[in-house]
């Protein structure tokens, strides 16, 4: 697998791109090592970046910088919490198939989620420059590519998949307020959230 092929494919294709990958391992270590490993690093090192050495204005009081170790282990947290999450989503994804018609199959559950979150990942750049934050809104594309990338994958009949995407979203936002949770436990409240 081509790294920035898949990337382009999966966003640009991903009717098409949804069988091919249905094709290839499932394996977690492959996945996490032949993918997952680089994307999310995007938003840890791009928030790293942009709270730590650019800065967030704040009104009249100026510039605030998160303190570079701090930030650096907030960075280094989020990136590990987001393996854990793709892990989690997977079994989530894998469980939830044959309540909508959908079959068990682990491997490519963990397909879907290492690959759905693509462009999350990569709209993570956006932090660099905390003005641009906002547009890491684009990464909800990614939820587009669940929806198209559940009947594929886990079987599930094309009249289910929304309903299925639906509760894998509610799943992944219950994940991610979680894992922003403990962020805000180790750094303080709210530092997970940013």
């Amino acid at each position: 697998m081509n790294l920035i092929e898949r990337v382009k494919a999966i966003l640009l294709t991903p009717r098409t791109e949804w069988p091919v990958i249905e094709r290839e391992p499932g394996d977690p270590a492959y996945l996490f090592t032949n993918y997952v490993v680089y994307l999310a690093a995007i938003p840890a090192i791009a928030g790293f970046i942009g709270g730590s050495l650019i800065g967030y204005s704040v009104g009249g009081m100026g510039t605030v910088r998160v303190g570079f170790f701090a930030g650096l282990l907030h960075a280094v947290l989020g990136y590990v919490l987001t393996f854990v999450g793709v892990y989690v989503m997977a079994l989530i994804i894998d469980a939830l198939a044959p309540t909508f018609g959908g079959q068990k199959n682990f491997p490519n559950a963990m397909k879907v989620a290492a690959y759905f979150p693509t462009p999350f990942w990569l709209a993570g750049v956006f932090a660099v420059i905390p003005k641009l934050a906002f547009l890491s809104i684009l990464g909800l594309y990614g939820f587009y590519l669940l929806w198209i990338g559940l009947p594929v994958l886990m079987k599930s009949p094309e009249a289910r998949a929304l309903g299925y995407t639906a509760t894998v979203i509610v799943c992944a936002i219950v994940i991610t307020v979680v894992a922003a949770m403990i962020l805000g436990a180790v750094f303080g409240i709210g530092a997970g959230l940013f």
